[in-house]
């Protein structure tokens, strides 16, 4: 090799060198969610014990009988975390141990799932993160997308869906509290508002599954919650919902599901939101 050709070959070798720095990283691409449909029915689909009718049963496909599940939320009396989309749930279904739940919210804006999951990337929630995994709730009118972080704890020595004491279930959350959750916003901010929360709850509600259409995860949860305020007449949340890894499907499954209730009179024409209604009444 001459030493003209030796010379510009080293000058090529550090200007491909000089670009692969300057090059930016590539960024992950955005999760892939799964959907729950979430809608909302009347106590009109229950009977005098508040179960579901046995036509609203088979309208929607549910065969199993109720198992019970308990749980509890986190957060402070001015509902810190939730102010910053986060949610924290320990919850205990019978005969399992207790699933700690570590939950953020991204609102999804007319639809738009696409700009929620740009915003959930920039964020730090993308595909390349296996810790959490992301969903779509999509109820009568609105959309949530939500990353989840799922951790458990040993049940032994709790029967059936029995919860710790509020500082006992506070102790292990905050143990286990994931390092985006710890350090969101600033370091070590969530560990210090989650130390600083208190129980909302716990409440108990009832279950029953099933299968229906594209969905061979149907089930409807009644959930008994004490009245606005904190007192007064027991209200029933009862909510129908379908799990399925489709968007197509779940769109299918949401129009089909409540123009079946809505033709049996059983349809609320709403959202009711679980978590705040917890986190407000307890």
């Amino acid at each position: 090799m001459t030493r003209r050709a030796a010379s510009t070959a080293v000058a090529l070798s550090a200007a491909l060198v000089l670009a692969a720095q300057a090059a930016p990283a590539q960024a992950a691409s955005n999760a892939v969610p799964t959907y729950e449909v979430k809608i909302n029915l009347t106590s009109a689909a229950l009977d005098s014990a508040h179960a579901p009718l046995a036509a609203v049963k088979s309208a929607f496909g549910i065969t199993g009988s109720a198992s019970s599940r308990s749980y509890a939320y986190y957060d402070t009396d001015a509902q810190a975390l939730g102010a910053q989309g986060w949610d924290v749930r320990l919850r205990h279904k019978s005969g399992k141990d207790f699933e700690e739940t570590y939950k953020k919210r991204f609102p999804v804006t007319g639809g738009d799932i696409d700009a929620a999951l740009d915003a959930a990337n920039d964020a730090g929630f993308d595909s390349g993160d296996t810790n959490y995994d992301a969903e779509v709730d999509w109820g009568y009118s609105k959309q949530t997308l939500s990353f989840s972080n799922e951790k458990s704890h040993s049940a032994s020595g709790y029967s059936g869906t029995a919860m710790p004491t509020a500082a006992t279930g506070l102790g292990w959350v905050v143990k286990d509290i994931p390092g985006k959750l710890a350090d969101w916003g600033s370091d070590g901010w969530g560990t210090g508002v989650l130390k600083a929360s208190r129980i909302h709850g716990p409440v108990t509600s009832s279950v029953y599954a099933g299968a229906w259409e594209s969905s061979d995860d149907a089930s409807i949860e009644v959930l008994p919650v004490v009245g606005a305020g904190g007192t007064g007449t027991t209200e029933y949340i009862v909510e129908l919902s379908f799990k399925t890894d489709s968007y197509s499907d779940a769109a299918q499954l949401h129009a089909d599901a409540i123009s079946v209730a809505d033709a049996h009179g059983w349809l609320y024409k709403g959202d009711i939101l679980k978590t705040q209604t917890i986190l407000d009444r307890y």
